[in-house]
């Protein structure tokens, strides 16, 4: 089983720590790529335009500039950096030794700086967004769907994939769609269906933090992933398409609007 996740916007950089080593990293055959990022964002951030093509406001000055220096920065295991709402949720840090080793080897972020990392790979905290199009590189997205396809593909071979990525991250890379469940939060309001967000990033997490914690083997298909989820949350399987992959819907309970 393979959890894939976006990055988290915020990041909470290292105070010390390792410089950065590419070698420290999951798939080393994106090297070349992740080099030709890291430069790429460290002209866009050190130009006059930095902040509208990163797409961030002035107040985010100071992590504008750490992109021009990344490489100099001190550098924290992935699950670390990365903060919010999901990651809060999956607690990494309350997670025993053994399950620890679980998520370091199951969890793939999916990254606009890094292509995809290992939940427990050295990184810098940055700012760079799958949705921002770099002078050097061109969108994002799909600079990346070139070098991260042939890696992850193979990677993720005969593995269930269970995609709690944004559409943003989503769209660097599609799995199998045989072998893949992309997880989507919905809450009852007023007898209907609603997409909200917030509770889309908190149950993605703990939806991440129960596969990793739940007795049992891992699930190794979706019919399995439906049960397990089911352990905790209503969830349903909408079947895959030829190009589609399975939808794994978690339905929250809601409130009545008052009358």
């Amino acid at each position: 089983m393979l959890i894939l996740l976006p990055p988290s916007e915020g990041k909470t950089a290292a105070v010390s720590g390792p410089a950065f080593d590419p070698d420290k990293l999951h798939f080393p055959g994106l090297n070349d790529a992740r080099k030709q990022v890291l430069e790429a964002v460290a002209q866009a951030s050190a130009a006059a335009d930095a902040h509208a093509v990163l797409g961030v406001g002035p107040s985010l000055a100071a992590e504008v500039q750490r992109n021009t220096v990344l490489q100099d920065q001190p550098c924290a295991p992935a699950h670390r950096i990365y903060s919010g709402v999901l990651y809060d949720a999956l607690g990494y840090s309350t997670l025993t030794p053994a399950q620890q080793r679980t998520a370091d080897s199951s969890v793939i972020v999916i990254s606009g700086l890094w292509g995809a990392l290992g939940f427990g790979d050295p990184i810098p905290a940055y700012r760079l967004s799958m949705a921002v199009k770099l002078p050097e590189t061109g969108k994002l997205a799909s600079f990346w769907k070139r070098h991260l396809t042939p890696v992850l593909n193979e990677y993720a071979a005969e593995q269930l994939v269970v995609d709690c990525r944004s559409s943003t991250y989503a769209a660097a890379w599609a799995p199998e769609p045989a072998r893949a469940a992309a997880v989507n939060v919905f809450q009852i309001r007023n007898g209907k269906r609603t997409v909200v967000s917030h509770f889309a990033k908190h149950t993605r997490g703990e939806l991440a933090r129960h596969l990793l914690t739940r007795t049992g083997a891992a699930p190794e298909t979706p019919e399995q992933l439906v049960a397990a989820a089911a352990e905790k949350w209503e969830a349903e399987l909408v079947p895959a398409t030829a190009r589609k992959p399975f939808q794994l819907n978690l339905i929250l309970p809601g409130q009545e609007a008052a009358h």
